[in-house]
């Protein structure tokens, strides 16, 4: 028998849960930026070896609910602990402990559960405060594991992985082995534009825009792809385009190259750029580009 379980990723904002989730995977399947809201969906992710299967379900940073858009973000949190078989809380080790934000996750995360404590850049910290930080998260979680790692020099993610095999139950697969996600294609290819607007724009543009795609169809060896870019105002929209389409031709251009090597194919991609006023606080809009399904 196997080792197989869901394992939900949660931590603050810039914590690195989707570098992490790429890392033990070995593939790209949640973008990763150092801006807030990257992650906005949970996102499964899925590791097979030859004794275990994990579900890795990265979640959107925790933020304070302004608009229905950051209510669906923390709602798709919790519903990530519904059926949890164990919980990854990622800490940056950089960042000192702050009382009145950081004892907010025991009231959130304090589950019946085998809960790891995972304090991830530790090459940039030090023996201090990494210390502090861990007698401080030991009085919020007493029979939480703790463990220190780095997503950048890849240190101690197969040890991170040894400890969750030790506490999931015995099962069979729930995926074909080589699956990586369950999250659809056109999910993907949406996120990676997103994530090239969140690198190469500033401002409130990134937080402003969404991305659907509209349509993807093959043609002998290419796959032509056809998505919309949602902002908020017509400056945004301005800004994404560019002078003279020079952005948006930035834009598409690093996201063909993205999707070309993780799907081994040619792609013509075509974008076009659309203003709603207020769609992030409205339900049609965040149903349409895929933020109100969970969100009833």
């Amino acid at each position: 028998m196997k080792k197989v379980g869901f394992v939900s990723i949660v931590g603050k904002t810039n914590a690195g849960k989707s570098t992490l989730l790429n890392l033990i995977l070995k593939q790209k399947v949640s973008i990763a930026t150092s801006k807030p809201q990257t992650t906005r969906n949970s996102i499964q992710g899925i590791y097979s070896d030859e004794d275990s299967q994990i579900i890795f379900i990265d979640t959107p940073g925790i933020v304070k609910s302004h608009q229905k858009l950051d209510s669906f973000m923390n709602k798709q949190i919790n519903y990530s602990l519904i059926d949890a078989d164990a919980l990854i809380i990622l800490v940056d080790a950089g960042v000192p402990f702050d009382e009145e934000k950081d004892e907010i996750l025991k009231d959130r995360f304090s589950k019946d559960i085998p809960t790891f404590i995972v304090f991830n850049k530790i090459d940039l910290t030090n023996i201090y405060l990494i210390e502090n930080l861990k007698k401080e998260y030991r009085k919020l979680f007493k029979d939480a594991k703790m463990i220190e790692i780095s997503c950048k020099d890849k240190f101690n993610i197969d040890g991170l992985i040894q400890e969750i095999k030790n506490v999931l139950p015995n099962g069979e697969n729930f995926y074909p082995e080589n699956m990586k996600s369950n999250q659809p294609l056109s999910f993907l290819v949406s996120e990676i534009i997103r994530e090239k607007i969140l690198l190469f724009t500033n401002q409130e543009v990134p937080h402003c825009a969404a991305v659907k795609v509209d349509s993807m169809k093959k043609i002998n060896d290419t796959l032509h792809i056809n998505a919309t870019i949602l902002v908020e105002k017509d400056s945004q929209k301005k800004i994404i385009v560019g002078k003279n389409g020079s952005m948006i031709k930035k834009i598409g251009m690093a996201s063909r190259k993205d999707i070309e090597k993780i799907l081994d194919r040619k792609i013509n991609l075509l974008t076009f750029v659309r203003v709603e006023e207020r769609w992030r606080n409205s339900e049609l809009y965040l149903k349409e580009f895929g933020y109100g399904r969970n969100d009833e």
